[in-house]
């Protein structure tokens, strides 16, 4: 999968809505076209359009072992609603037990570098594994989520796990997703009406307070860019 593609596929869809975008895909690079969900807002509206699209797209979701109970919630009455399978995958157990084993269940909060570990073994293992022989990758990303994701298009070239990115709700607002999800009857994590907004692992997410940036509950312990490594490669 080469760079060069993400310009080409920016001309032809750029008349196209995301329904016709979601098609497109699918059938110009049939069975390799992957969404990655972690059950959040912009996520769920993405699967809601997949699911209307029956297009031959595969949904799958990393399981940290460290999600809230209300995640699995929502991931329950996905696949109650929709219908369709969401493969999981999860981290390697021996890397997880020499974590604890060597750093305990918390060392994430120690230091930045130690959080990374954490997330690199609990999130980007894993999906490298999932993403592994696909080509284009669907993501919930959001421009507005952070200063990170402002210069974002809506596909990218990702070098660092050498996939196309398919952005689809990058224009989007806050505003216009929670309207599609009340006016579509999509399911929601219960904690979004708690003041999450980002979530992630339980023990590394909490509620914002009024006018905090979007991103703030999301390590807040820490000084940093607030990425995990999923979407944090360079653009090439």
């Amino acid at each position: 999968m080469s760079a060069s593609i993400v310009q080409e596929l920016l001309d032809k869809t750029k008349d196209f809505s995301l329904d016709e975008t979601l098609v497109f895909l699918a059938e110009e690079f049939p069975g390799k076209v992957i969404f990655s969900t972690s059950f959040g807002q912009e996520d769920q509206v993405i699967t809601d359009f997949i699911a209307k699209s029956n297009t031959d797209i595969t949904v799958f979701t990393l399981d940290t072992g460290r999600l809230f109970q209300e995640t699995y919630d929502v991931f329950h009455k996905t696949l109650k609603k929709y219908k369709r399978p969401i493969e999981v995958f999860f981290p390697e157990a021996t890397a997880v037990e020499n974590l604890l084993k060597t750093k305990g269940p918390n060392s994430f909060y120690d230091s930045v570098e130690n959080r990374k570990e954490c997330c690199f073994i609990r999130k980007v293992v894993p999906l490298r594994k999932a993403l592994a022989g696909n080509s284009v990758w669907i993501t919930g990303l959001r421009a507005e989520q952070s200063e990170n994701r402002h210069d974002l298009n809506l596909f990218e070239y990702d070098g660092n796990f050498e996939i196309i990115k398919f952005n689809p709700l990058l224009k989007w607002t806050l505003e216009e997703v929670e309207v599609y999800l009340s006016e579509n009857n999509v399911p929601q994590n219960a904690l979004h009406k708690q003041g999450f907004v980002s979530i992630g692992c339980a023990p590394c997410t909490r509620a914002i307070f009024p006018g905090e940036d979007i991103r703030a509950g999301r390590w807040w312990w820490e000084s940093s860019h607030k990425e995990c490594g999923l979407h944090s490669a360079k653009k090439e």
